[in-house]
């Protein structure tokens, strides 16, 4: 056991309730059907971000509805709040703070229009369910249905029979317009009266992105109009080219009692990719099988864990959370195995390989691939091998790659936590020496590497931060922005380094990592108590105030002193010394949970959610804190504040998820919690006992045994751990590993309404 603190947190002889003396237990066997408990409009509202359209795990495919096109709480597309519809585009961001996709959208409608037709609807017309999502139209007597393979998406579309049958395809359509996202090619090819073809290349987030599709109608259709860059073409040509462009369709063969059927394939490859990956997985008209299918393979998914609880919305937040940590990485390749690396260059996978996309490394890297690596050990390897594959690709391990791009999002070089979490849980299959070598490059300043990137882009794919660590120095807040962030984390990445080096039996390249991971000391204040941005000369910032926020210009990316302050998972009992020990850093830690919950500047972070004083749990740095107390020895601050976290800050509603979902990151801190643990730093593969919220756990292995988890006397009231046993045998800290997991073990835990302190 490696953790930090040793006293022993429990004394005495365990006591196991009976069966009678907690909830009654009921057996896995008789299992709910989990499909019932996911809501896919948690998480729409507020600034969740996510999108309630058909969507397969990890599929290339997010089809669904755009509702809004610019600002914050456009991300997805999608907010709860919206009454119109733009179309059905077929490509979505779950829960990100930055919007792009919206590719190839349709609108079915039927009344004759002066501009592109726009939709209207009522919330009581609406419904999302696993597999598919479903509309009916105010101002068009249209009924819209969604579904989804992995690569294709599938439209049924219901017209009065009175009414004209159109349809616009849109492929100018673009979300975050404002934000500098926008068409560099449309293309258009009419193959004949049910097929068209095309392109769509933008740039935005991702700066070069191409999408391929392949549409067939069930019913022939005749070309009403084609607009090319606002100009009205001949509709008897078949070929056009242009920024933006869109047609109209109608379907005079279609029969009143018939729906309209579409099917559209897409591919990052060709036309042909697309083509294919179509007739591949959706070679019929039936509508119904496509959802049943859909709704088979998240049944499956969503099975890797089991839970037994009476209460009812607690099963539809965990279940949708696991849905929702199931969306991305997103599948970035055809069915012939063929895809665009990040060097823009064609490549076809090798047995075994798998090509993903939208890794939200900073945030994911906390929860959501320590959960994977638990729960799915081939997919965390398949990602793990992805990102050495785009280091081997573009010569650097990504931030946070989209579709074949390199953004530089956010801090530092997250990607080392995911290697060094899956080398330290001995996930096999991962060369330990390509990935030593693909983190110290990634974690150096090496400006040559990124020479053919795009300006302003260059200085977030290779970070200007890594000059100044490389050279020993701190990061000075008079010369770049966002210092402290990068400090810290960046410290923390170098222990992920150091422990990959270690795996690869590299001691040298070991113990510098190890030292340079102490860095983070140079930047605290022993006169504040904070993590201060410090000028080049080495004197403090000032003015400080620990509550201001700046969003574009601070020290602390989206969040401030308060809520960075402790981001030190890997040293933790250092970092208390740097207090005075354990007593003074809990007393300071209280008054992060205690202090005022003002945030101060005129440009403070959004992202700044969630608030139990100063900690924002809407934003990841923060989403390790709260178990620092059991590492202190005050275990039942943490139990107390995982509880309050899961209870308000999770629930049933359009606006549950109190932040950006992050590509599943918000879902996965709450599905480890409600299990009852958490590890707070990937890399090392231990895990902290919290609070459960379920009866039992079980989460079958690849290996064929089970872990398990039961707790008893658990009820809204019994907050407290008041013992635990690891397979019959008490624990005497609230630790255990990964090995521990990976034998099948069983972990009993005993609740109780009064803390249990030592």
């Amino acid at each position: 056991m490696a953790s930090l603190f040793k006293k022993s947190l429990f004394t005495g002889t365990i006591i196991i309730c009976a069966l009678s003396c907690s909830q009654e237990q009921k057996s896995p066997k008789q299992q709910i059907d989990p499909l019932n408990y996911v809501d896919p409009f948690i998480g729409t509202g507020f600034h969740g971000h996510t999108f309630p359209g058909p969507v397969l795990p990890h599929g290339m495919v997010q089809l669904g509805p755009d509702t809004r096109l610019n600002g914050w709480d456009a991300s997805s597309g999608y907010h709860y709040s919206d009454s119109t519809i733009y179309g059905f585009s077929h490509t979505h961001l779950s829960g990100t703070g930055i919007g792009d996709m919206g590719d190839i959208l349709v609108l079915p409608f039927t009344e004759e229009k002066e501009n592109k037709p726009i939709a209207t609807f009522k919330k009581s017309n609406e419904h999302a369910e696993v597999g598919l999502y479903t509309v009916k139209f105010d101002n068009y007597q249209v009924e819209a249905k969604l579904t989804a393979t992995k690569r294709a998406g599938m439209h049924q579309y219901s017209y009065d029979p009175s009414t004209k049958k159109k349809l616009l395809l849109d492929l100018g359509h673009i979300l975050q317009q404002t934000w500098g996202h926008s068409n560099t090619l449309n293309q258009l090819e009419i193959v004949n009266d049910s097929t068209i073809r095309g392109l769509k290349q933008s740039q935005g987030w991702a700066y070069d992105h191409k999408v391929y599709f392949y549409a067939k109608f069930s019913s022939s259709f005749a070309v009403e109009e084609i607009v090319v860059d606002s100009i009205m073409v001949n509709t008897e040509l078949t070929e056009h080219e242009g920024r933006n462009i869109h047609t109209v369709l109608n379907f005079p063969s279609l029969k009143n009692d018939q729906s309209l059927m579409l099917k559209v394939g897409i591919s990052a490859v060709d036309l042909m990719g697309a083509e294919n990956n179509l007739k591949t997985e959706i070679s019929h008209w039936n509508f119904d099988k496509v959802v049943s299918d859909a709704k088979e393979k998240w049944k499956n998914e969503l099975g890797r864990i089991k839970v037994v609880t009476s209460n009812e919305k607690v099963l539809t937040t965990f279940y949708t959370s696991l849905y929702h940590s199931m969306i991305a990485p997103m599948l970035y390749q055809d069915v012939d195995g063929r895809y665009r690396g990040i060097d823009k260059k064609i490549h076809k996978t090798k047995e075994g390989e798998v090509n993903y996309t939208v890794y939200s490394l900073w945030d994911t890297f906390r929860a959501l691939h320590p959960l994977m690596t638990i729960i799915d050990e081939p997919k965390s390897i398949e990602y793990v091998n992805n990102l050495l594959s785009k280091y081997e690709q573009g010569g650097l391990l990504p931030k946070w790659p989209l579709a074949s791009n390199y953004t530089g999002t956010m801090v530092g070089y997250p990607a080392v936590a995911n290697i060094a979490d899956a080398l330290s849980k001995k996930l096999p299959g991962i060369d330990s020496q390509l990935a030593l070598k693909a983190s110290i490059t990634s974690s150096s300043y090496l400006p040559e590497l990124i020479a053919d990137e795009a300006e302003p882009r260059k200085k977030r794919v290779m970070s200007e931060h890594n000059k100044y660590i490389n050279e020993g120095a701190h990061i000075p807040s008079d010369k770049i922005t966002g210092s402290i962030s990068y400090g810290l984390e960046n410290a923390y990445y170098d222990w992920c380094i150091s422990q990959i080096a270690s795996f690869a039996n590299n001691d040298s390249i070991s113990k510098e990592f190890q030292q340079r991971a102490l860095a983070y000391r140079q930047y605290f204040d022993s006169e504040t108590g904070f993590m201060r941005g410090r000028n080049a000369d080495g004197s403090w910032r000032e003015p400080f105030n620990p509550k201001h926020s700046d969003h574009e210009h601070s020290d602390y990316i989206e969040g401030n002193a308060w809520q960075w302050n402790w981001f030190v998972p890997h040293d933790i009992e250092g970092f208390a010394q740097l207090y005075g020990g354990y007593d003074s850093f809990t007393m300071k830690m209280d008054s992060l949970f205690s202090t005022s919950s003002e945030i101060e500047g005129d440009n403070a972070s959004g992202d700044i959610t969630g608030l139990i004083g100063q900690y924002a749990h809407g934003n990841e740095p923060s989403h390790h804190i709260s178990h620092m107390y059991t590492y202190a020895g005050q275990a039942w601050k943490t139990q107390k504040l995982v509880d309050q976290i899961l209870k308000e800050f999770y629930t049933t509603e359009p606006d549950g998820i109190i932040g950006n979902e992050d590509c599943g990151q918000m879902s996965a801190w709450y599905i480890l919690n409600a299990m009852g643990f958490y590890q707070v730093t990937p890399g090392k593969p231990e895990y902290v006992i919290g609070r459960p919220l379920f009866d039992k756990v079980e989460i079958p292995l690849g290996s064929g045994k089970t872990f398990s988890i039961i707790t008893y006397n658990n009820s809204s009231e019994n907050k407290y751990v008041q013992s635990a046993q690891l397979n019959g045998k008490e624990l005497d800290e609230l630790f255990f590993t990964h090995d521990d997991i990976k034998k099948g073990s069983t972990l009993e835990i005993t609740m109780g309404n009064r803390p249990k302190k030592q």
